[in-house]
């Protein structure tokens, strides 16, 4: 019986000590991680920066970045405001003398199949004895464009100097975790920056030695005072972009149900080339709300037809 309290108050001491390690493990690591830019504008403590995978991006983005040469200043989370009175979200925004930087984080895992101009990526995972998982997202690419875009008309809209206005470059990196593998990402200008991580500070590097200084220390901080605002969003903006997300989510999974339920139908024969006609719904034009049948094999083949009763 001596034997066994002894063991079990060792245990109990090497317990006391790996517990007394991690807590001073994780108070030193906080302490520092508080004097950086991403807490300062995002206010998040470290632990809830790592117990969410997108902000832990973001993070890491940033930790990449804040070694560069050159003056630049860190935002985060910015809520730029959209015609249509909904809101989008910008990752990391790096304003630095060679101009403005749009990062877009992806924190994914596996492999990455894209092209420039496709609506949607692909993202396959392994699950175990030789099969894979697919599943697809909307292409980065564009969703950065829409974040620049948004950022331009915001800018010019609070800007006065003219000049300023019309001398901002904007570069757009798309930056995917060091745990997945960009297996097929094809790019067709010269205008986007598709990258993991690990890659970030050359990339950024690179780009920064091209375009030179264009910006002063001056406009950097007025364009940082310009955007700060957006940083610091309540909690009711941020529910309401959320909700907007998720229910731009909900139709484009409905739409999708309703192409894949039509492909099934092995009725349904595209009389040109064969293929299967898919239900799709108009989203532009003067038919935009109606459904109609069109080729799977679009736009190889652009057949088309109608719905009876519409």
């Amino acid at each position: 019986m001596p034997y066994i309290a002894s063991f079990y108050l060792d245990l109990l001491y090497v317990i006391l000590i790996i517990t007394a390690l991690f807590i001073l493990t994780y108070a030193v690591i906080s302490h520092f991680y508080k004097k950086t830019e991403y807490y300062c504008v995002t206010h998040l403590s470290y632990l809830q920066m790592r117990l969410d995978k997108g902000r832990a991006g973001e993070y890491y983005t940033y930790k990449y970045l804040k070694s560069l040469s050159g003056t630049r200043r860190f935002l985060f989370n910015c809520y730029l405001p959209k015609d249509d009175g909904s809101t989008t979200e910008i990752d990391v925004i790096m304003i630095h003398e060679s101009g403005i930087y749009v990062f877009e984080s992806k924190n994914f895992s596996g492999w990455i199949f894209g092209t420039e101009t496709q609506p949607k990526w692909t993202q396959t995972l392994s699950v175990g004895k030789g099969k894979s998982q697919k599943y697809s997202f909307f292409n980065p690419i564009m969703q950065n464009k829409g974040h620049i875009k948004w950022l331009q008309t915001y800018l010019e809209s609070t800007l006065s100097d003219i000049s300023l206005k019309s001398s901002l470059p904007f570069y757009s990196f798309i930056v995917f975790s060091d745990r997945c593998t960009l297996k097929n990402i094809k790019l067709t200008s010269d205008s986007h920056f598709v990258i993991n991580r690990y890659n970030i500070f050359s990339a950024v590097s690179s780009q920064i030695n091209k375009s030179g200084v264009i910006l002063s220390q001056d406009k950097i901080e007025l364009l940082y005072e310009k955007l700060y605002p957006l940083s610091q969003a309540d909690n009711s903006l941020k529910m309401a972009h959320n909700e907007n997300v998720q229910q731009k989510r909900s139709i484009s999974k409905s739409e999708a149900t309703d192409t894949s339920t039509a492909s099934a139908d092995s009725e349904s024969i595209c009389p040109r080339c064969g293929g299967h006609l898919v239900l799709r719904t108009a989203n532009k034009g003067k038919h935009i709300g109606q459904r109609f049948y069109g080729c799977s094999n679009y736009p190889r083949c652009r057949y088309t037809s109608t719905i009876d009763g519409q």
